[in-house]
Parts: structure tokens; sequence; C-alpha cells
């Protein structure tokens, strides 16, 4: 008979970790079950390279539908890392035990057909989950299964009164001198009673999952058994624990019934680097742990099992080196003390020795002067950690990940799990480069890096992104795998296919615009000549207008990253050409929001058409008068060309005044008026406060407004307003002050006697003398 051991552990415990060490350093097994779908057996052997480094995660998706993906990280205190090392380092056989990703992924498609489906035949249906609607929505990659498992340890920690599940496997297990297999049998017990308690219905779709999922376990560990082996230790989570004890399995032929018809995919795994904070509670992880980088320190001083090695002393002088590097005081007194505090709160709370509540309490408490700022700095740098795993160059990978890795390496872009800021000079090779790959990256989907501002430079050399790997885009590089071997040809082809499915120009020359950035020769070419087609059956003027800048952008910086954009210039001047010809009559009859968009389109163009200086504007600026110079053309959009041809040279101050005078005289509507005095305004306040007419001109209206429309008016025109600068704003009401008078108080018509109750009341108020 083979000797079966189950050890129900927590996920990711630094206890259970130690605990299993110690149970399999007693019973020598010569098989050991890591619960795990069983396509990890084939990366597994990777564990003990020198080069992998946790934490890191198991990664398993479908080859056909690489959105369909499951991560299983595991750190260095994981439980499942420290037997699957155990068994590899002593030459024992080690495999995962549990239901195959293959059919999880196919079952998980099959309910999202059918979801669809329901959707589909009562439209009137609502899927929200979550407050997301579970058919639009795509879910991010499941980080295993563990997400969905009952805590049956943080159950009993909870009954016992412990907020930390891990705290109470300390206090109760890890302090007690007993056998680490008696610990495992009595914990085992503890799970068997609190299954009994479970009254959900047998259809409820998690007790349906856990049934799976244990009849896969129990097939994998019969077949172990009839192996021959002696003795078998299964470590898997501890609420599946009782379920594995073969004195207790059901018949092979009912869990053969459970496991029967179950749909497969076809999948693939390798090992992907994790991070520190993924996994943390605070990161969304659902089997996560609050503390990963305690709970790292406390493993390897259970591990190294060194009576005069002080575990809260040695914790606090690390919280003492991470303030000292922010430089901020911690004395070694300072920590002598907090150690004395640290052991007398666990005391006083009742337990055997410090944990974390209690350094933190201390810490704050002499470290930190009982702020809580400095902690909040050693729990994101200690507590959670940020330390990025490291996978070995000889783990399964697709050619377009082995080509992005090559390319980090060759640039020195190092992965890293702390958020940084990388500026880029564009003159320099290398750092052009770098850029290049950051904008192919981004292209694919892959947003490694994101770009964030220069600062004060506008030169176009110089760029800035804010850099952080996260473990999910590993699944994005596999998505994208699928359209080419290389991050260069993947780009393209991407690029390509995204302009053949492009529902507007302006999403072609944001597409064009990036391939230039991306030096992507075929990806221009490719969009290029859909644009060109669209742009010739393009009727409407607002997207040939939204067109305009990313043409003008391409065309201005591809001289900078040596690109030929002839074709691009073409594409522009025709572009121009009949955008020009249609806005005048694209701009009549327009209500407020069309005007709104048509202003912006107009905007946009004008900002495009400035980069270009060589460009001649002369159909340009004969569009825009013949939109200034109509009066049944909305006033947001008339205003704003009239603006654009001052700021040309084109139009005169007095031309101006008498526009101005004209559109808000009391023949038109107040509301018309104040369109065509934001469209005229908006950006600075340069032409009031140097053309003292116009800001007459303004305050007379302003004082005309009938009462009755100025409440519908007064929010456009504060709009118009709020937009300057405060300064500008100041220098704006000085001026009005001293309209027409030269600064007197009677000029400005003030009545001083009837304002002297309030002069009065304010002065009390800001304790100035009273004024006669």
């Amino acid at each position: 008979m083979t000797d079966v051991h189950i050890l129900g552990i927590r996920h990711h415990g630094p206890g259970s970790a130690h605990s299993v060490a110690e149970a399999l350093a007693a019973l020598r097994p010569d098989l050991v079950l890591v619960e795990g779908p069983p396509e990890l057996d084939q990366v597994i052997p990777l564990v003990t390279d020198p080069d992998m480094v946790p934490p890191v995660a198991g990664l398993i998706y479908a080859v056909d539908e690489p959105r369909l993906a499951s991560f299983y990280p595991m750190a260095g205190f994981s439980p499942e890392w420290v037997a699957i090392r155990w068994a590899l380092t002593t030459g024992k056989s080690v495999r995962a035990i549990d239901l195959p990703a293959a059919h999880t992924f196919a079952l998980r498609v099959a309910e999202e057909r059918a979801l669809s489906a329901s959707v589909e035949d009562d439209p009137t249906a609502t899927t929200e989950d979550d407050g997301g609607t579970a058919d639009t929505v795509e879910e991010p990659p499941a980080v295993a299964q563990l997400a969905f498992r009952p805590d049956a340890i943080g159950m009993l920690a909870e009954a016992a009164g412990y907020s930390d599940a891990e705290r109470w496997w300390e206090d109760a297990v890890e302090h007690r001198n007993s056998d680490p297999v008696e610990r495992f049998d009595a914990l085992l017990d503890a799970i068997s009673e609190i299954r009994g308690m479970d009254q959900r219905p047998a259809d409820h779709p998690d007790v349906v999952e856990n049934n799976r999922r244990e009849a896969a376990m129990r097939r994998i560990l019969r077949a172990a058994m009839r192996e021959g082996h002696e003795r078998i230790v299964v470590v898997c989570g501890a609420y599946h624990a009782p379920a594995l004890v073969p004195a207790g399995f059901p018949s092979a032929s009912a869990d053969n019934k459970v496991l029967a018809g179950l749909p497969k995919a076809k999948v693939a795994v390798t090992w992907v680097p994790w991070t520190s904070n993924r996994l943390s509670l605070g990161s969304g992880y659902g089997a996560g742990v609050t503390a990963p980088g305690w709970y790292q320190h406390l493993f390897a001083h259970w591990m190294v099992n060194d009576p005069t090695r002080d575990v809260a002393t040695t914790w606090l002088v690390r919280v003492a080196h991470a303030l000292r590097k922010e430089n901020l005081d911690a004395s070694t007194a300072s920590v002598v003390e907090a150690s004395r505090m640290a052991t007398a709160l666990a005391a006083v709370r009742g337990r055997p020795s410090p944990g974390l509540p209690e350094l933190d309490d201390a810490a704050q408490a002499v470290l930190c002067d009982g702020s809580p700022l400095p902690l909040a700095l050693v729990h994101r740098e200690l507590t959670v950690g940020r330390e990025l795993g490291n996978v070995p160059d000889s783990v399964p990978t697709l050619p377009l990940a082995a080509d992005l890795a090559a390319t980090q390496r060759r640039l020195r872009m190092k992965a890293s799990a702390m958020e940084e800021v990388m500026v880029l000079d564009l003159r320099k090779p290398n750092q052009l480069a770098r850029s290049v790959l950051l904008h192919r990256l981004a292209l694919l989907g892959v947003d490694w890096g994101q770009p964030t501002d220069t600062g004060r430079t506008t030169g176009t050399f110089k760029e800035a992104w804010t850099l952080l790997w996260k473990p999910e885009l590993a699944v994005s590089v596999v998505e994208a795998s699928r359209y080419g071997t290389t991050v260069a040809s993947a780009a393209s082809t991407f690029v390509s296919e995204q302009a053949q499915a492009a529902e507007g120009l302006p999403v072609l020359g944001k597409l064009l615009e990036g391939c230039l950035l991306a030096e992507l020769p075929d990806g221009i070419a490719g969009v290029v000549s859909v644009l060109a087609e669209r742009t010739a059956l393009q009727q409407d003027t607002a997207p040939l207008l939204e067109t305009i800048a990313p043409l003008a952008r391409t065309c201005r910086y591809g001289n900078v990253r040596a690109v030929d954009v002839s074709d691009v210039r073409k594409i522009l001047e025709a572009t121009v050409v009949r955008a020009c010809v249609g806005l005048p009559t694209a701009c009549a009859g327009l209500d407020d929001n069309a005007a709104g968009a048509m202003r912006r389109a107009i905007d946009s163009a004008q900002d495009g058409l400035a980069l270009l200086a060589e460009l001649p504007l002369d159909d340009w600026h004969a569009a825009l008068a013949a939109v200034a110079q109509s009066d049944t053309i909305h006033g947001a959009v008339a205003g704003r060309a009239t603006r654009l041809l001052m700021d040309a040279g084109l139009v005169e101050g007095d031309d101006v005044a008498a526009r101005l005078s004209r559109r808000l005289s009391i023949a038109t509507p107040a509301p018309e008026a104040a369109a065509w005095l934001d469209g005229l305004l908006s950006g600075d306040a340069t032409l009031l406060i140097h053309d003292p007419r116009l800001l007459q001109i303004v305050d007379d209206w302003v004082e005309g407004v009938d009462d009755e429309v100025f409440e519908d008016v007064l929010p456009l025109v504060r709009r118009t307003f709020s937009a300057f600068s405060r300064p500008e704003r100041r220098e704006i009401g000085e001026q009005l002050s001293r309209v027409g008078s030269g600064g007197s108080a009677e000029a400005i018509n003030m009545d001083l006697a009837g304002a002297g109750p309030a002069i009065q009341t304010m002065a009390g108020i800001l304790g100035w003398e009273a004024i006669a």
C-alpha cells in the first residue's frame, strides 16, 4: 500500500512553507504532488535553474486565443515553490495535480458563448457583474484559480480572533514544538469540520468548479498510487486536503462521470517574471497576502533557524536603512528602543513574539516620531517590496518574446517593477532606438512605457517615457505574436490590419503618425495606401480637417527621423485643398454641439498647418475668410475663424472691432453673441488687454445684456474668461476700473454713500479703523 500524506497549506504563506519543508525532510517521499494544472509539468524542471529567481509565475495560455490565460505565481516563501525545489534538489519526482488548464479554458469559452447567445436572444437582459458588462468588457488574464478558493486557514484564524491568517499560523503552529506531520493532520481535521458546514447547493457554480477540480486531483493521485510509489506527499490548498485523503475517496467511476465530456483547448506553458506587488492583496489578487516583503523576511529567518538572530530586530534594522535612504533620522539607539517596544506590545497582546502589527506600531512611535507618512514609505519599499523575478533563457518562449528580450538586452533596457522616467535624446542612436522600440510596443498594445511630459523643452529631439513592467504584459506579447516573429514585423502587420479596419480618417492619421515614430516603412506604406483611397472618397469636411494635424506632424517629424514622407506630403496637400473647398458649406446650419465639433476640427487643422511653414496657406485663409464674414454661420465657428485670421495678420484691429460691435449689437440674440465672443477670445487675453476698444465693446455688451437671458449667457462668458491666466484676468479688471475715467470714483459711477454700511462691516471684519 502506498503511504499518502496530505499537506494542506495556505498559498503564499511562509509559515506553511516552513512547515512543508520540515514535513518533507521528515517524510522523505519518493513523489511530490503540488497543486497546479498538469501542464506545468513541462516547465517544473526549470525551477532549479540558477537564473530562475522568484517571484515568478507559470503562464498557461490558449494557443488559438491568447487572451485566455492564467498565471500561477510563486514566491520564495510559497509552499508550492518549497516543495518543488525540495523534490528536484533531492532527485525525487514532482508533478502538478489539478484540473488541466486545457479544460478550464475550453469551459470558459463555452460559458462566454452561452452568455452571448442569451443576450442575443433577449436584448433587454443585463449581464452586469461588478459594475461591468460581461459580454463587452474583456477581463484581464486570470491569476490562477487561487482567487476563487475558500481560505480555510483564514476562516480558522478569524474564528480564533486573528485578522491575519499567517499570524494565526505562526502563533498556533510555528511556535508549538510538535511534529510537522501531526500539525498537518490536525489542520486536516479542522478543515473537514469547516467543509461540513458548507450549505451551498450542489449546482452552485463554485461548488461545481470545486468538485470538478477535486475529481481531477483524485484521478491523478490514483494513477500515481498505481505506479507503486512507497510514499506520496500532496501539497495543496488546505480546503482541498480532506477531499484527497484516499480513505475517503468516492468511486473512480463517480469521478470519471464528473470529468466526462469536458471540452479541451490547445494550450502552451512557460515561466514569466512576477513582482512582489502583484503578490499583494492590494493588487487585486484574490489569493494574495498583505505583506509579501515581510513574509519573505519571516521565511528566510525561519529557514536559517539561528536562535541568535532576532526576527524583530533584523526587520527594524531594515526599516531604519529604508528611512535613512530617504534622508530620515533612524539611529541605532532608536532601533533598539523600537525592538523593546515591539516585544512589550506582543506581551501585552498575549502573543508569543512580535509580529508585523507590533513592529509597525513600534516603528511609527519610535522611528517615525508618531507620523504615519514615513511608515507608508516603509510599507511600499519593505512590507510589500519591489522585487521583480527573473526567468532563464531556456524557458519555452515565442519568437516575438525572444526578439523583444534580445532587443532589451542590446539597448540595455532592463524591465523593472519600479516606475522610472526615461528621458531620451533622439539625436543619439542608442536612445533613438529605445524610442523606436517603445513606440512599436505601444502600437502592439504592450504598454511597457507611457509617454510623459518632457518639461520645458519644445524641441522635437527629446522624449520622456514612464516605464513600468507589469506581469500581464507577457500575455500582451503572446497576443501580439500572431502578427510576426519580430517586434518590427509584428508592428507593421498589426498597423496594416488596423488601417484596413479603421472607420475614419482621424484614426488613419494617428496610425500613420505612430508608424513614423516607430520607424515602420512597411506600416507607413500600408496606411498611406488606405489613407489615399479613403481621402479621395471622403465627403465630410470635419474628418478631413481632423486628418490634417497628424499628417502634418508626420511630414515635419519625418525629417528628424530620416523617413521618406513624400507620399504623405501629397496626401496632406490634397486633403487641405478638399477641406478648404468644403469648409464654408460644412459650417452652415450647425447647432451648438455640431458647431463645437467643427470649431475643434478647425483648431486641429490650424495647429497642423502651423507646423509646416513652407506649405501655401492661401486656400486655407480664403476658406476662413468666407466663414468669418458670414452672418449665418454659428458664432462659435465664425468668431474662431476671425481670430485665426487676425493671428495670421490678415484682419486689422479696426475690422475686428467693427465685427465685434456688429456681433454684439442689440439685434443679435445674447447667446449667439456670447458664442461668437467665445470663439474670438478663446486662447489668451491679448486682444482685450492691448486693444481698449475691444474691451470697451465687450464691457458695454455685458452691461446691456437683458436680465432675462443673462443667466443663460453667463456660463459661456465665464468659461471664456476662466481660461485666461490669473494675471491676465487681473489686468482686465484693472483696465475696466479705469475705462473712460482716469481712475476717479465719480467717473466709475460708484455710490459710496449707499455702499457705506457694507464698507463699515468689512472694515470691522478686517480689523481696520472705522470709516467716517
